[in-house]
């Protein structure tokens, strides 16, 4: 599980523009403009449900959904979902990420309203923030890292990467990116939708929750069983084909 900025097999780490389709995937991390999207009453569960999947099918399905029933997801499902986001690579098995799980109804109100979902809504699009069964919130730690690279088999406290100037990619939020999108891949693969809003999107969110203040929320990851959505006119820019690069740029 340790994160290797190396080589990779030839079967790891290469971008594939193929796997998804063209209107699928776009990242989006905060609410649609009102002005984006048709309404896409398509997207219904039969369109998940069909597990066991190969990868590659997981990877072609995998979009952000904006909008879910409001039934219960299974537990145990909950619990493989979790389970997989947390065997992403980390720099130095640091495994600075930790998850905060709501299904609290209150709760999910709360971040709701810090998210200004009323307004959302009165743009004519879903609740779907309050209406998500589960809420993920994605945390990571500099801290965490800076501590494990201060130990002795990494260069101890005086090592160049015991402080933040040593490293000249922060790791710590790669490594919050691999878990959050083994999250967004996991649902898909128990026949559930997930969606993400940036923490940005969500004033208030660390305290709400409590977290520490040497740990850092990203956003959330909003989980349940698939709903019609609208599709983010965002993805009528379509997917670039230029970005792999052979041998050289």
């Amino acid at each position: 599980g340790a994160h290797n900025p190396g080589f990779a097999k030839p079967s790891e780490g290469a971008h594939n523009p193929g796997f998804a389709k063209p209107s699928e995937g776009a990242h989006n991390p905060g609410f649609a403009k009102p002005s984006e999207g048709a309404h896409n009453p398509g997207f219904g569960a039969t369109d998940l449900a069909s597990a066991p999947m190969e990868f590659s099918e997981v990877v072609r399905r995998r979009r952000m959904v904006r909008n879910t029933t409001d039934d219960p997801v299974d537990p145990d499902a909950v619990e493989r979902i979790l389970a997989a986001a947390l065997r992403s690579p980390s720099a130095g098995f640091t495994q600075g990420q930790d998850l905060v799980v709501i299904t609290d109804p209150e709760t999910r109100r709360n971040i709701a309203e810090l998210a200004g979902e009323a307004e959302y809504v009165a743009a004519g699009f879903d609740p779907w923030i309050s209406r998500a069964p589960v809420h993920v919130v994605v945390c990571t730690s500099k801290a965490a890292y800076l501590a494990r690279y201060a130990a002795d088999d990494k260069g101890g406290p005086d090592g160049p990467m015991a402080t933040e100037d040593g490293w000249p990619v922060p790791y710590w939020w790669v490594d919050a990116g691999g878990v959050l999108m083994l999250l967004l891949l996991a649902a898909v693969d128990e026949g559930l939708a997930a969606g993400f809003l940036g923490v940005h999107s969500i004033p208030g969110l660390r305290e709400l929750l409590g977290v520490p203040d040497d740990v850092e929320p990203i956003g959330i990851v909003t989980v349940g069983h698939p709903a019609p959505d609208r599709r983010s006119r965002s993805l009528d820019r379509g997917r670039r084909t230029d970005q792999v690069h052979r041998d050289r740029w």
